[in-house]
């Protein structure tokens, strides 16, 4: 069994105007969930969950990418340190010896 959605619109108590409607928008893009291209008209309010997880997902790529460039930022920073700690034994003539985890 498939469920349909009804057409009563709870904020005008009618059927949906659908294009005589303001709220009623063109959705074009990619179902988060299945992949699939998405190119279909519908209500706004009835388009906030689909929209949501679309938007909680940028928000997980993002908060990855941040943390990635985080790590990377710190490595970097405690290679610095590193080399500036032996610029005085550099400047004495001594060899440099650089440690670097990767």
């Amino acid at each position: 069994m498939q469920v349909k959605p009804g057409k009563l619109c709870p904020l005008i108590g009618e059927d949906c105007r659908e294009l005589g409607c303001s709220w009623f928008t063109q959705i074009r893009g990619t179902n988060p969930q299945t992949g699939e291209d998405v190119d279909e008209w519908g209500c706004a309010v009835t388009w906030l969950p689909f929209l949501l997880l679309e938007n909680s997902s940028q928000q997980r790529q993002t908060g990855a990418a941040v943390e990635s460039f985080r790590n990377e930022t710190i490595n970097q920073q405690e290679l610095n340190r590193h080399v500036m700690s032996q610029l005085p034994v550099f400047s004495q003539g001594k060899t440099l010896q650089i440690e670097h985890d990767n």
